[in-house]
């Protein structure tokens, strides 16, 4: 081991050199940052320069426009559009008619009654985290929500009008969505 070819470091040298991009706006180095909100690129030289990019770009569908569709409020056509939350249906005459059609999952299953408000009905709906919860379709004027699938049976010990299915390692089981009531039962 005392012999060692100083011939093989200096052969790879050039392929272990880092490979710097550099910033389109004043020339610096660019380097990956990580936020609360992800990771980006920015550049190195930031209070000066406070150039970023995305680091992974997103592949964003062209709007293609629905032939033979209205739009409901002002007669435009219709067109399948990508948004922060996935693709969507929504009016080609943005942002002057904001009408945006909501794609249905449920198809053909029971509404269920807004135990809240009595008016509107629950309807699934996701976060900006991705994560699904159930709110009445009044919102603005009732803001009832539960974050487990509503169960249309009023809850046997309180009278409140659903019950909510939560799964665990057991199986699943359906409670009241009150927290004062301590009711559940095996599904």
């Amino acid at each position: 081991m005392s012999k060692i070819d100083q011939q093989l470091f200096t052969v790879h040298e050039h392929a272990l050199e880092k490979e710097f991009e550099l910033c389109p706006v004043c020339g610096s180095e660019l380097s990956v940052k990580h936020s609360k909100h992800g990771s980006f690129v920015g550049c190195n030289n930031y209070p000066v320069c406070d150039y970023t990019r995305p680091l992974v770009q997103h592949e964003s569908i062209e709007t293609q426009i629905i032939s033979g569709s209205e739009c409901p409020q002002c007669g435009h056509e219709l067109a399948v559009k990508s948004g922060r939350f996935g693709i969507f249906i929504g009016c080609t005459h943005y942002p002057e008619c904001t009408h945006i059609e909501k794609h249905d999952h449920s198809g053909d299953a029971e509404q269920i009654i807004c135990p809240q408000c009595s008016k509107g009905h629950l309807e699934s709906r996701t976060s900006r985290y991705g994560k699904t919860f159930y709110a009445c379709s009044a919102y603005p004027k009732c803001k009832f929500i539960v974050n487990y699938p509503p169960y249309n049976e009023a809850c046997p010990s309180c009278g409140f009008g659903i019950l909510v299915e939560r799964k665990n390692a057991a199986g699943s089981r359906l409670e009241c969505p009150q927290k004062s009531c301590k009711y559940k039962r095996a599904k």
